[in-house]
This record gives structure tokens, sequence and C-alpha cells, in this order.
């Protein structure tokens, strides 16, 4: 797997005149395109799109902070374990500009269900989160790449409110991972595709 640079600092980000908050197009040549290209279809999504419409690195201040101070917390107590992934969610068009904006809320918990828990889904699959990617009138389709603060993980049920004691994220077991903090997950990049 193809490791994207979270550690990214702000003070690189032009900001100028957008509130904290700018959606930064990536030109397809560079080399953050084509990471995040080739890490979308390493989770199991060649083919099954025919063009990349775009690819856009998210930069809002706000929630980036709280998820850097966040992260810092989750790795002081990690003892080198593994503790942030990368992982998928797919979305509706309606969708993306809330979630740029207000970040992934768990108040929207439970509209695709709740089978693993009543929290914030994410995949490491980009073909599961394909599935919650509908299309809108132009048949493009919407899925974020982001940053995940996974912690310690355990199998979820439908009525977890919140991981039980000593976890910090529910789990299939395999792909998907459920998030209760809402500074728990960061959108990194928006990928736009038919």
């Amino acid at each position: 797997m193809i490791e994207i640079q979270s550690n990214r600092s702000i003070q690189t980000w032009d900001m100028e005149n957008d509130n904290g908050r700018k959606r930064i197009p990536l030109k397809f040549t560079s080399i953050e395109y084509v990471q995040v290209l080739k890490q979308f279809d390493a989770a199991n999504m060649k083919g099954k799109y025919t063009e990349i419409r775009k690819i856009e690195r998210i930069q809002n201040e706000r929630w980036f902070l709280q998820y850097s101070a966040h992260r810092d917390a989750f790795k002081q107590r990690s003892n080198g374990s593994p503790y942030e992934k990368s992982l998928f969610h797919g979305c509706t068009d309606v969708a993306v500009d809330s979630i740029i904006n207000e970040n992934f809320n768990r108040a929207y918990a439970g509209v695709n269900g709740i089978a693993y828990g009543n929290g914030c889904y994410f995949s490491a699959s980009a073909e599961y989160s394909h599935n919650f990617a509908i299309p809108n009138s132009f048949g493009e389709r919407h899925m974020f790449l982001a940053k995940v603060l996974t912690g310690k993980s355990t199998i979820g049920n439908p009525s977890m409110k919140v991981p039980p004691t000593g976890y910090d994220s529910t789990t299939d077991g395999r792909n998907i991972f459920v998030t209760y903090h809402d500074a728990q997950a960061y959108a990194e990049y928006l990928i736009v595709y038919k």
C-alpha cells in the first residue's frame, strides 16, 4: 500500500481569503495525484470506473488541527502499534460539501446502516465504498480518501453507540472501520470519477 504524506504542514497551504478551507485540484502529472490514484486502484477499483474526473486535496485548517491534536494523543498511547490508516468513504455529491466544511459527522450515522456500530464508516476497500458513492445526474461518483485514527479496534454490532472501554473504533474484522469521534478522521482527498 502506498502511504500518502499526512504530516503535511498547513504552513505550506495557500489559504488566502478562503476562511481556512480550500479544495486544490491536483494536476494529473503530479506525484501526489499519481499516489492517490495508485492507492485507489490498489483498493480493487481497477475496471470499476472509466474516467477520473478530478482528484482534489482538501485543506480545512480547523479540522486538520483538530485531527492532528487527536492523532498526537493516539500516538502517545499507541506504544508503537499502528493507529492511523488511509481509508475510503463513498458518498453522494450532496454530502461532499458538508464533509469538507463540517467533517465526518456522526449525526448522519445510520443513513446506510449501522451493522458494526452507530458511527462514521470507512473502508480499506474502495470497491466497498464505491457502493455508497451514488452517481449524480452527470454519472459522477464521489469518494474521499481519509486519514482515520482506528487505534485499537474490536468487532462492532448495531447496538454500539461508542466503542467498548479500551477500544477506539469498531470493525467487521477485515475492511470496515467505524469511528465515534468527529476529530477521528480527516478528509484528505476527494476523488470524482465515472
